[in-house]
C-alpha cells in the first residue's frame, strides 16, 4: 500500500464552523460515523461506524504508518478526527498527510470540493443532497440508532461519502501534470504542526473580558436611552430618525460617518455619537471566538489555513483571525490587562475613557505562553515594500533600506526635493510621503490615496493628483516594473508562450497562466483570456473567486500582477524563515511576524538573526528582523 485516499463523516455537539475541528472532536459525543477510503486508487469501501462494522487492521495500520501517504480533502480534518478516534497521544503526524484541498490552491482553484470539481470539468461531481444530509445525521439533535437503520437517506449520505472520496482522487488525476513542489508540501507539514501545537489563551482574561464587555454595554444602552428615549438606540433606522428630529441629517451610521458627524455635532448629541461608537466596538467577539475554540488544556489550535489566499498562496485567518487583531497603544497595558483580569470595572471606568476601548488594546495579550515559558515575537520592517524596491531595481530606497531605513522621510525627499535632515517626524513633507508609500505602490491614484484616509490626515483635494504624479516620478523603476509586468502577461496569453521580465517568468500552459517567481513557486490563473478594461486597452483576464465570493472572471492589470507578486514573494520569504526555525515553537504567525513560545536561554538575538537570513534565490535583498520578548502577545 503507497497512498490511503480518505473521507469521513462525523458527529458532534460542538459547532465546527465557530470553533474548529481541535474542539469539535474535543466534545465527549464526537464519533465518526462513517469511514469511506480507497487504497492505491481503487475501489471505494465505506464503513459504516454505526453499525459495528470495523476498519480492516490493514487500514488501521496504515493509519499511523509514515511510508502510506494519506490523501484527503482539507486533510486536517480527518488527520484531527482520526488522531481523536484512535486515542493516541497528541496527533497523527502530519509527514505522511497529504492535501488534495492545497493542490488545488496551488493552482487557484475554489477551496470547496464542489467548486473545484466543476472548474474542473470533472465527470463524476459531490452529490447535491450532501448539506441536507449533514444538517439531518452530523448536527444536533443526535441521530437515533432507530433512525439510521430505517431512514433510506443513511444509504444517500453513505453514498455521498463514496461519492466525496471518488470525486477527490478524480481532481487529483486531474492535477497530476501540475505537481505540489516538496518545498510546498515541507511547509505544509510545518503549518500543521504549528496549528496542532496552538497557543496558550489566558482564559481568566478572556472570560472577565466577556463579562466587562457586557457589563458596559448594559451601561451604556442604559445612558443612550437616557438621553434619546429610544426603545432602541443600538436600532439604526430609530437613532437615524432620533438625530433627524434633533437637526442631524445622515445617511448611515458607519464608524466614518460617526466620525465625521463628530466634528461639528451639538454636546447632546455628541454625547450620544460617542456612546454609539462605543457600542460598536466589536472587540468582545474576538474573546468569544477564543473561548469558542479553546481546546481542553486551554490553547487554541487551528487558526491557520495554510493557502488560504490563492492568488498569493499567503495564509489566511480562521476563527479568532489573527491577521486583523486590534493594535494595542496603552502605555499602561499590564495595569489594564490586571484590572480587568481581577474583574475591577470600577477602578478601569475611573482609569480610562471606554471601557470597551480598553478591552479592544487588551485582545492580543489574551495570547500567553505556558507557565515558565515567555514569547519571542520577531518581524520584518516594510517587508512589501523592500520587496517591490527590490524586484524593481529602485536603487535609491534599496540603499534607503540598506542603511537607515527611514523610507517615508526619504520618500518625501525624492518627491519634494528637499533634504531628509529637514523632514522630521511631524513634518507635513513626511505625512505625504507616508501616504503616498501606503497607497500609491501597487498603481493607485487619487481614489486609493483617499481610501487610505489622505484627506482625514488634512490633504487637500487638490494636492492629491499632483502627490501622485510626484511619488511616480520619485519611483521610475517601479511605474516600468508595473508596466513591463502588464505586457510580459499579455504577450504570454496572447501568443500562448513564454516571457520574462525583472526575473519572473510568464508561461501559457493547459489553459494556465503561470508566474514563476524567484523561489521557484508558480502562482496560476485559470483559463486566462485577452479582454478590454474600462479604458479601452488590452487586458489579461481569468476565472477566480471575485469580491462577491462567487467564481467569475476577473479582470487584471501590471499593477494588480504587481501586487500579487509581491505579497508572493514576501511569503515565501516568511515562509523561509519559518522552516529556517522550525524546531522552536512557533506558536503564531501574522503578515511578516513570527511568534515563538521559548524558554528564557533562547534569545532574542538568535531568532531574529535567524530569521534574518534570506534565501538563496533572494540575492540583494536587504532584510532584516527585529523583535522582542514579552509576557504577552502584543505590538511592541
Amino acid at each position: 500500500m503507497k497512498t490511503l485516499s480518505i473521507d469521513i463523516e462525523t458527529y458532534s455537539s460542538v459547532d465546527l464552523t465557530k470553533s474548529g475541528v481541535y474542539r469539535y472532536c474535543q466534545a465527549p459525543d464526537f464519533e465518526i460515523l462513517l469511514f469511506g477510503y480507497s487504497v492505491d486508487g481503487g475501489s471505494v469501501h465505506i464503513i459504516d461506524l454505526t453499525k459495528q462494522q470495523e476498519i480492516p487492521p490493514d487500514i488501521l495500520v496504515a493509519l499511523t504508518d509514515d511510508s502510506v501517504t494519506k490523501w484527503a480533502w482539507n486533510a486536517n480534518f480527518e488527520r484531527v478526527c482520526l488522531s481523536r478516534w484512535l486515542n493516541i497521544n497528541g496527533y497523527l503526524n502530519p509527514q505522511s498527510w497529504r492535501c488534495s484541498m492545497v493542490w488545488a490552491a496551488t493552482l487557484g482553484l475554489p477551496l470547496s470540493l464542489e467548486g473545484a470539481g466543476a472548474v474542473l470539468g470533472l465527470e463524476k461531481q459531490k452529490l447535491n443532497e450532501g448539506k441536507r444530509l449533514i444538517r439531518k445525521f452530523c448536527t444536533p439533535p443526535k441521530p437515533t440508532q432507530m433512525m439510521i437503520f430505517e431512514d433510506s437517506d443513511w444509504e444517500l449520505f453513505k453514498d455521498y461519502n463514496r461519492r466525496d472520496v471518488e470525486v477527490e482522487m478524480a481532481a487529483q488525476a486531474k492535477l497530476a501534470n501540475f505537481p505540489v513542489p516538496d518545498e510546498v508540501w515541507e511547509q505544509y507539514v510545518l503549518d500543521q504542526q504549528i496549528n496542532d501545537r496552538g497557543v496558550a489563551l489566558d482564559m481568566t482574561l478572556v472570560e472577565k473580558s466577556i463579562a466587562a464587555d457586557k457589563r458596559s454595554r448594559a451601561e451604556l444602552m442604559q445612558k443612550m436611552q437616557q438621553l434619546t428615549d429610544l426603545d432602541n438606540p443600538n436600532s439604526v433606522a430609530q437613532m437615524k430618525q432620533w438625530l433627524a428630529d434633533n437637526g442631524m441629517e445622515t445617511a448611515t451610521l458607519n464608524k466614518k460617518a460617526v466620525t465625521e458627524l463628530l466634528k461639528d455635532a451639538p454636546k447632546p448629541l455628541g454625547e450620544v455619537l460617542m456612546l454609539r461608537q462605543q457600542l460598536a466596538k466589536s472587540s468582545v467577539k474576538k474573546y468569544q471566538a477564543m473561548e469558542n475554540a479553546v481546546c481542553s488544556d486551554g490553547r487554541a489550535r487551528g487558526m491557520f489555513q495554510f493557502y488560504g489566499a490563492m492568488r498569493t498562496g499567503r495564509w489566511a485567518g480562521r476563527l479568532v483571525q489573527v491577521q486583523n487583531l486590534p493594535q494595542n497603544h496603552l502605555p499602561d497595558l499590564e495595569q489594564a490587562r490586571q484590572l480587568v483580569s481581577d474583574g475591577n470595572i470600577d477602578a478601569l471606568k475611573m482609569l480610562y475613557d471606554s471601557v470597551p476601548e480598553v478591552l479592544s488594546e487588551l485582545i492580543r495579550t489574551a495570547f500567553v505562553p505556558t507557565t515558565g515559558k515567555k514569547l519571542i515575537v520577531a518581524d520584518f520592517s516594510a517587508i512589501e515594500a523592500r520587496v517591490i524596491a527590490w524586484l524593481a531595481g529602485e536603487t535609491w530606497r534599496n540603499d534607503v533600506f540598506a542603511t537607515h531605513g527611514k523610507i517615508y522621510e526619504a520618500s518625501a525627499s525624492h518627491m519634494f526635493g528637499v533634504p531628509i535632515e529637514e523632514i522630521g517626524k511631524g513634518s507635513p513633507l513626511r505625512q505625504k510621503g507616508k501616504i503616498a508609500e501606503l497607497a500609491l505602490g501597487y498603481g493607485g491614484s487619487v481614489g486609493a490615496l483617499k481610501s487610505m484616509g489622505a484627506l482625514d490626515m488634512g490633504l487637500a483635494e487638490n494636492e492629491l493628483r499632483p502627490l501622485v504624479n510626484a511619488w511616480r516620478s520619485a519611483n521610475p523603476n517601479i511605474v516600468k516594473f508595473w508596466w513591463d509586468v502588464d505586457r510580459a502577461a499579455i504577450k504570454a496569453v496572447r501568443d500562448k508562450t513564454t516571457t520574462e521580465t525583472h526575473g519572473i517568468i510568464f508561461t501559457f500552459k493547459s489553459g494556465m497562466l503561470f508566474i514563476t517567481l524567484p523561489s521557484g513557486r508558480r502562482l496560476a490563473y485559470v483559463k486566462p483570456k485577452i479582454g478590454v478594461n474600462d479604458f479601452g486597452s488590452d487586458c489579461v483576464t481569468y476565472e477566480g473567486v471575485g469580491t462577491s465570493k462567487k467564481w467569475m472572471r476577473i479582470d487584471s492589470y501590471g499593477p494588480k500582477f504587481v501586487e500579487n507578486i509581491v505579497q508572493a514573494v514576501s511569503r515565501d520569504i516568511l515562509a523561509y524563515a519559518m522552516v529556517k526555525l522550525r524546531d522552536y515553537d512557533i506558536v503564531m504567525h501574522v503578515h511578516d511576524e513570527i511568534v515563538i513560545q521559548a524558554n528564557e536561554e533562547i534569545s532574542l538575538d538568535t531568532i531574529c538573526k535567524t530569521m534574518s537570513q534570506m534565501p538563496p534565490w533572494a540575492k540583494g535583498l536587504n532584510m532584516t528582523a527585529d523583535g522582542f520578548e514579552t509576557k504577552f502577545y502584543r505590538k511592541d
